[in-house]
């Protein structure tokens, strides 16, 4: 099904240039202050696409009403949130709460093994981090979500459940806020860019809600975790060179939780393996993998060899979706 071809309710044309991107935000900006009035609005800002153009966004309508609240479970890319407090808190004047929750999770996560546990203790975790801060705030009686179009279809069709920052507690019973409910992905980049929001946050690739927990398989370590997280920063640097960056739809890094004997400075070590995977689709149902440069491969080796503590092999995921998912976990 293409959900791009999908009628919406309104019958709105596609949002392709600045001009109709301008129109929306006019748009938007005051239904948002007719709703709002001279409440607040409270919004979990990740610094993934949606949130951060539902911020702009609101940041433009109310002010200094909206608060947001951008929680580090120490599952970031690296750089991602000096990025947030960078762009909202300093360019933006963002009404910003920062909580570095890193060795809350890392402790409930520690010894856990199995996928499913950990991604119940991520979401259950940023959960309560999230309900903490709220009960902390007076005058909260909005909650704005980063709610797209292809949610609500999903949700419809009984797809997939939309959660978003779903499952708060009884006691925080806010309405919401979803400026940008009507709005497929790709128009949500073009608002993102008319609001003056970074080209690499606009265009940031996909993301899992776990982070980087889900390539850190097996029980995660925080040294292990930190290979994860300077090897996808070598890899996102290096496409970026390459001119790859916007045109392959996802790559990342995997460490394995399991060691081979390698050759450093002439002597033996017991390292582990990092797995690059970059991948390109049109509806995640379907994945085929990008075949790279051998030449930048052989440089990726050289740099993450040499410049991740930890690591001592390079390997190459060439497994396409099916039979293979595009996460290890």
């Amino acid at each position: 099904m293409d959900v791009t071809k999908i009628r919406r309710p309104d019958g709105m044309a596609r949002i392709t240039t600045k001009e109709q991107a301008d129109a929306f935000i006019a748009e938007q900006i005051k239904l948002a202050q007719d709703e709002i009035g001279d409440k607040k609005v409270l919004l979990a800002l990740s610094g993934g696409v949606d949130s951060s153009v539902v911020a702009a966004l609101l940041i433009k309508a109310i002010g200094q009403q909206l608060v947001c609240v951008h929680v580090n479970h120490g599952l970031l890319r690296k750089g991602e949130p000096e990025q947030v407090i960078e762009v909202f808190r300093n360019n933006m004047n963002a009404n910003l709460i920062y909580v570095d929750a890193t060795d809350r999770f890392l402790d409930k996560l520690a010894g856990v093994t199995d996928p499913e546990q950990k991604r119940m203790i991520i979401g259950g975790e940023f959960i309560e981090v999230f309900a903490e801060e709220a009960r902390k705030l007076d005058g909260i009686e909005f909650l704005a979500q980063g709610t797209i179009w292809p949610d609500v279809l999903e949700s419809e069709a009984g797809i997939k459940a939309h959660h978003n920052a779903g499952g708060l507690p009884e006691d925080l019973d806010f309405e919401l806020i979803e400026p940008v409910r009507i709005l497929f992905k790709d128009e949500v980049r073009v608002v993102g860019k008319a609001l003056g929001l970074p080209e690499n946050m606009v265009e940031r690739q996909p993301f899992p809600g776990p982070g980087l927990g889900v390539r850190c398989p097996g029980a995660i370590t925080r040294d292990r975790l930190e290979a994860v997280r300077e090897s996808d920063a070598i890899l996102r640097e290096e496409f970026a060179k390459a001119g790859l960056e916007g045109k392959v739809w996802q790559y990342f890094t995997v460490v394995p939780d399991f060691k081979s004997t390698g050759i450093k400075d002439g002597k033996r070590t017991f390292d582990w393996p990092c797995i690059i995977r970059a991948i390109n689709t049109t509806d995640v149902v379907e994945v085929t993998v990008e075949h790279l440069d051998p030449a930048l491969i052989d440089h990726l080796v050289q740099r993450i060899t040499t410049e991740v503590p930890g690591i001592n092999r390079v390997l190459y995921d060439y497994t396409p979706k099916p039979p293979a998912t595009v996460e290890w976990e």
